[in-house]
């Protein structure tokens, strides 16, 4: 993954706007809140290939890092806190945010075709 181009990510949610796709999205501080403090609250947030059909699509900035909406017919899905962006050799695009230490707390990923029931470390 690189850091976000805002025009690229732009192009590929234009591309993939009113069409059938499948999103990944989570959010998670993981293990990472109780493991540095026990009393921490933790809290996560995991859907996988939830098909929609999106009207169109945002990338702003919110300053540091960026939020996604995606218009859906009856409302919006949306990410906040991307940093990171790929378009992977299946086309998909992969977008994450991470904390200054490289831990995951954001994901949303929007495909053509479905992604892998299981966890797959190649996707």
């Amino acid at each position: 993954m690189e850091a976000i181009i805002q025009d690229k990510v732009q192009d590929k949610i234009n591309d993939l706007a009113n069409k059938e796709v499948y999103v990944h999205l989570e959010t998670t501080n993981g293990a990472y809140a109780s493991h540095f403090d026990e009393e921490a609250y933790n809290v996560g947030a995991f859907i996988r290939n939830a098909q929609v059909n999106y009207q169109h699509g945002k990338i702003v900035s919110t300053g540091g890092s960026y939020r996604v909406g995606l218009k859906l017919d009856l409302g919006w899905v949306y990410a906040e806190g991307l940093t990171d962006f790929e378009i992977d050799e299946k086309d998909r695009l992969l977008m994450a945010g991470h904390d200054r230490e490289g831990r995951l707390m954001v994901a949303l990923e929007i495909s053509e075709t479905p992604f892998s029931h299981e966890a797959d470390p190649d996707e």
